[in-house]
């Protein structure tokens, strides 16, 4: 019998984050664009310079609204018309609003981009915005406040942003949201908000996928070209400022079986120097199921399923002086509240005393830089990162740069690091659970002051 060959290994080849190419439309749209061979689904993110800071006083919620709208038809399609074309070149198209701005996302063929990229300008350039429609979307997002108001980890992130943040801050209130702003929401509304702030002059496009056949320059100009409008200044994102001081806020729910944790302050964000230490040392804390968290509370105590040590980049501007929400998050049994949180509490002390270990950096640094080039194997992935680095405004070799210093990094830089970002005397922590169980043991730690608010 004759067998083939065994396929030899071939030469390994370094892998770096792909870096754009830059360029802009005659209308000043920004587009960044990435040719990536094979890729043949293409990723198309657009950001629309519309903050949620920006949202009129008492219509919290109108950018989400709006966000949503962009797949409810144009002047040319309704929106039954809109989604069957968008089947037909086997294409999807997304939105969503965050603290930065608006983002657009479309997948399509490469084969069928140009069809897909006119279905995006259009919805750009001239959305219908139906006053059916935006009911429906209204009515939609009030049904999902109702399925927060009972998810303890929505509430324990409501309670947390409410508690860390000024009330005049964007930042305290939900981002999508409350029932007594979305109610309110109308067409009107929505229209005004899309004329102040949906513009191709502050708008930015990221296209991602096998361009090497596309004539992109001419493709782009001939269908988001056709967007048209005034000339604006981009929007300033104000400094982010928190109150960290040490305290407890427990949203009682009266028999829960379990308690939902979050516990954290604000620190540095991406355009920190600091930024892929404190990446490598939160890893090493609570990235994974091998973290110091999980290794205590879930294999030795057997108080969770897991619980994530995480930071969330919230606004920025081209200065830098954004922050991020540095987090650790979890449920635990009601009963295995207090000593949870007097383990996170020696967790980090022990951190903070003898520092992480050669073993753990090592172990970290293979995970986030081995797992890096099948994190970034689809164009979408790449061009949500590359969106990413646009909206907190960071250079286009930023991701690139970040995983050359988490490969060279040290023991010691990372655990200076996390030691910085969680420092036991300055974390808030909420606790969704059942006060009448939970609230004496949890003040006996002294962990700051205790507060009890209903759910």
């Amino acid at each position: 019998m004759t067998f083939h060959p065994q396929p030899q290994p071939g030469t390994p080849t370094p892998w770096a984050f792909p870096a754009p190419t830059r360029s802009a439309l005659a209308n000043g749209l920004t587009v960044l664009h990435c040719d990536r061979p094979g890729q043949q689904l293409v990723a198309v993110d657009v950001l629309l310079d519309a903050p949620l800071a920006a949202e009129p006083a008492g219509l919290d919620g109108v950018a989400t609204i709006l966000a949503r709208a962009f797949t409810a038809g144009t002047d040319k399609l309704s929106a039954e018309e809109f989604a069957a074309e968008l089947e037909r070149v086997g294409a999807t198209l997304d939105a969503h609003a965050d603290h930065p701005c608006i983002r657009v996302v479309l997948e399509v063929p490469v084969s069928r981009l140009e069809r897909g990229l006119s279905l995006l300008a259009d919805a750009l350039r001239a959305p219908a915005l139906p006053v059916d429609e935006i009911e429906r979307l209204v009515a939609n997002r009030l049904d999902e406040l109702v399925h927060e108001q009972a998810n303890p980890a929505r509430q324990a992130a409501k309670a947390f942003y409410a508690e860390l943040f000024d009330e005049a801050d964007r930042l305290s209130r939900p981002r999508a949201g409350s029932a007594e702003t979305v109610k309110v929401i109308d067409r009107e509304a929505v229209l005004a908000f899309y004329r102040a702030h949906v513009r191709p002059a502050t708008a930015s496009v990221v296209v991602v996928g096998d361009l090497g056949a596309v004539d992109l320059p001419a493709l782009l100009e001939n269908t988001l070209g056709s967007w048209s409008g005034e000339s604006a200044a981009a929007s300033v994102a104000a400094p982010v400022t928190a109150d960290d001081a040490a305290r407890v806020v427990i949203v009682d729910r009266p028999g829960a079986v379990q308690t939902q944790l979050l516990i954290g302050r604000i620190g540095p964000d991406r355009h920190d120097p600091s930024w892929a230490a404190q990446t490598l040392g939160t890893y090493c804390l609570g990235g994974t199921l091998t973290s110091r968290l999980d290794r205590v509370l879930r294999e030795e105590k057997g108080y969770t399923y897991g619980v994530r040590a995480f930071a969330q980049p919230l606004r920025s501007n081209p200065e830098g002086s954004g922050r991020a929400v540095l987090a650790i998050s979890g449920s635990v049994d009601t009963a295995s509240t207090a000593p949870a949180l007097a383990d996170i509490w020696t967790i980090l002390r022990t951190l903070a005393a003898e520092g992480l270990t050669d073993g753990e950096r090592e172990e970290a640094v293979q995970y986030l830089v081995g797992v890096a080039p099948l994190k970034y194997e689809t164009a979408g992935a790449v061009a949500a990162t590359l969106a990413d680095q646009v909206e907190q405004h960071l250079p286009d070799d930023f991701q690139a740069t970040v995983y050359r210093q988490l490969a060279e990094l040290g023991t010691e830089a990372a655990t200076a690091a996390v030691v910085a970002a969680f420092p036991p005397e300055r974390l808030v922590t909420v606790l969704v659970g059942d006060a009448s169980v939970i609230a004496e043991p949890v003040r006996a730690l002294g962990l700051g002051e205790v507060t009890v608010v209903a759910n």
